[in-house]
């Protein structure tokens, strides 16, 4: 298993630095509303380090620790607390005590639980590193770790009732695999797979001559501005393209690259290193993508540009859902009829029409097939983390 898998949460707390946004919330304390302001921190200050437990920070108990690395130099920001079976177990005690019946955290109405919960999505959306913000003790626990050790103790844990889990498709079924060993826990997935959208798809040379020219647009569109994009610092506003996570994920998209220029794409521009240190990688374009090629069904999590050709709406439907994968899709028109056609057409959870990436608290996201199991946010995605009881009452007598 990957460590991403388990622990993209350190390089959230650790890796970025900026002054957080407030935002009035319904529920939450009174307060205006301010724009989100970023500024860079080329020198952050770490505040935690260790295995958040019961409201205190602890060393792992076997006292290991691995290197949080800072993609954009390469070198080490700091050592995190590497959490295992102990850490986790310590954990889920704590959370059971904190959930128990008669506990704190159960008496608290619905309006006073949510208060802390505000003040949590307020302290992560500001990169803050003190996150108990008014919880009981054993509510939040926070156990960095590697999917073998910390990950695997928590998808086999019997006090375990629920795992959430964004990843890939293979750590995807061993989770399902533990849950159904140990408890039969509920699992939702989200495997960060490739999807109908995946793919960059262009209209396809035809007799007119005019299918051709656009084509022949679209590519020069596509390509002009990968020639010289403006690669730099996130909290630069002025940046066009950041870098990737890891060193892992790093060689993993220059892999993909030259897996596509052996397989017969063409590499149009860039795919290349875009810096002489860090992560960074040059947009690269590839035309002429057949639908056999892996770049083609795989999704490169990185600055990967694949053009394929079609000639009907119905062609490109039928391959976008020739695939065992369906997260999202996008479609990019001005007839109203293509729209509505395309949106109900894609084997996908989510439809993009003449926008991409855009997300709201209030609309469920999630895939079909092997792009995940359940939904994120919106009313369905609380579903999953709730039970339903059904409780019958015998009267006396019937008055109604």
């Amino acid at each position: 298993m990957n460590k991403i898998d388990f622990i993209k949460i350190k390089h959230y707390f650790l890796s970025r630095s900026y002054i957080k946004e407030v935002k009035g919330r319904v529920g939450a304390a009174s307060r205006p509303a301010t724009h989100a302001v970023l500024a860079p921190n080329q020198q952050p200050e770490v505040f935690c380090n260790q295995i958040f437990i019961n409201n205190e920070w602890h060393d792992a108990v076997s006292k290991k620790t691995f290197p949080t690395v800072s993609p954009s130099t390469g070198e080490v920001i700091c050592q995190v607390a590497e959490g295992n079976k102990e850490d986790v177990d310590k954990a889920l005690m704590a959370a059971r005590a904190a959930f128990q019946l008669g506990s704190p955290w159960r008496r608290v109405d619905a309006s006073d639980g949510g208060r802390p919960l505000y003040r949590l999505a307020d302290l992560i959306e500001g990169d803050r590193t003190y996150l108990a913000a008014g919880f009981p003790p054993g509510v939040v626990n926070i156990v960095p770790g590697f999917g073998p050790m910390a990950g695997a103790a928590i998808a086999s844990h019997e006090d375990v009732d629920k795992v959430a889990f964004t990843g890939s498709t293979e750590v995807g079924y061993l989770i399902q695999v533990a849950a159904g060993n140990s408890n039969l826990k509920r699992v939702t997935l989200e495997p960060t797979l490739p999807c109908s959208s995946s793919r960059a798809s262009a209209v396809a040379p035809a007799p007119r001559p005019s299918c051709r020219r656009t084509f022949t647009q679209f590519v020069e569109c596509s390509v002009a501005p990968a020639k010289s994009p403006v690669v730099g610092n996130l909290f630069d506003s002025q940046t066009e393209q950041g870098l990737q996570v890891d060193e892992t994920q790093f060689k993993k998209i220059l892999g993909y690259i030259q897996s596509g220029k052996q397989e017969g794409a063409k590499l149009l521009c860039g795919g290349g290193l875009a810096a002489q240190r860090g992560y960074f990688i040059q947009p690269a374009v590839f035309g002429a993508v057949q639908d056999s090629v892996t770049i083609a069904k795989e999704e490169t999590f990185g600055p990967v540009m694949q053009i394929l050709k079609f000639k009907t709406i119905e062609e490109v439907v039928g391959r976008a859902n020739n695939s065992k994968y369906g997260l999202a899709a996008a479609v990019f028109t001005k007839d109203p009829d293509k729209a509505n056609y395309l949106s109900q057409a894609p084997q996908a959870g989510t439809v993009w029409v003449n926008c991409y990436a855009v997300f709201g608290a209030q609309s469920p996201f999630g895939g079909y097939k092997m792009s995940g199991s359940g939904r994120e946010l919106g009313e369905y995605g609380l579903q999953a983390y709730t039970e339903v009881k059904t409780v019958t009452v015998k009267v006396s007598q019937k008055n109604s």
